[in-house]
């Protein structure tokens, strides 16, 4: 599971990358605070989706890990726009969250049955262990970073934890969903090899990349 990643599906990757960090930031308006209210619990489940999605396709840990730094770079790219240093909590712990969320992921995988996640019911549960696993393990945040996970108003209970039913209701739908995203793509990529298609998953990779970071920055300047 630790091989060296194709390089089409490389390129793959970095498209899933680039698009989970701009719906990151779009999903992320109020980026110079902490998550508003149900935010966070929405993109988890959204990351959820990608992280599924670049397992299939790569089929290997460096795979989601590569997934994980791009949208973490994203992260930072948007930060810069604002003028938010990186130990920032609105851009620290997020990325935190990303690797808890990819961790939680790949533990969990490893665990189920090739049977189990052969079939929705098995997969829709893996979603709801996988962010329920993540959610639990992001509190820690303040350890990694020094920064506390933002509360609900008036009270000491962490977001993560209190809209945690939502994240484990919505990722029983985007994991499945981002395994069968990854699945098309993967049969997409066994049928097309000519060098024609592969020219264009090349073309598609840092054109995609490009025009995510633009539209981001027309986000902040808007």
């Amino acid at each position: 599971m630790n091989q060296k990643i194709p390089k089409s599906y490389l390129g793959v990757v970095v498209v899933l990358g680039a698009v989970w960090g701009l719906s990151e930031a779009a999903l992320g308006m109020g980026l110079r605070s902490c998550a508003a209210f149900v935010s966070g619990s929405i993109m988890t489940s959204v990351a959820l989706f990608f992280i599924a999605a670049s397992w299939i396709v790569s089929r290997r840990i460096l795979g989601v890990a590569l997934l994980i730094v791009i949208a973490s770079l994203f992260k930072m790219f948007d930060a810069l726009l604002l003028s938010l240093p990186l130990q920032h909590g609105a851009v620290a712990n997020p990325i935190f969250a990303f690797l808890m969320e990819g961790a939680a992921f790949m533990i969990l995988i490893s665990l189920v049955s090739e049977k189990t996640k052969q079939k929705r019911a098995g997969q829709a549960i893996l979603g709801g262990m996988t962010a329920l696993l993540a959610i639990n393990l992001f509190p820690l945040v303040k350890y990694a970073t020094g920064i506390p996970a933002c509360v609900f108003p008036g009270t000491g209970y962490p977001l993560s934890l209190y809209y945690a039913p939502l994240a484990v209701s919505l990722s029983l739908i985007t994991v499945p969903l981002g395994l069968w995203a990854g699945a098309q793509i993967e049969a997409f990529e066994t049928k097309r090899k000519a060098m024609q298609a592969k020219k264009l998953i090349y073309f598609a990779s840092p054109a995609t990349l490009a025009l995510c970071l633009v539209i981001i920055v027309l986000i902040r300047l808007i």
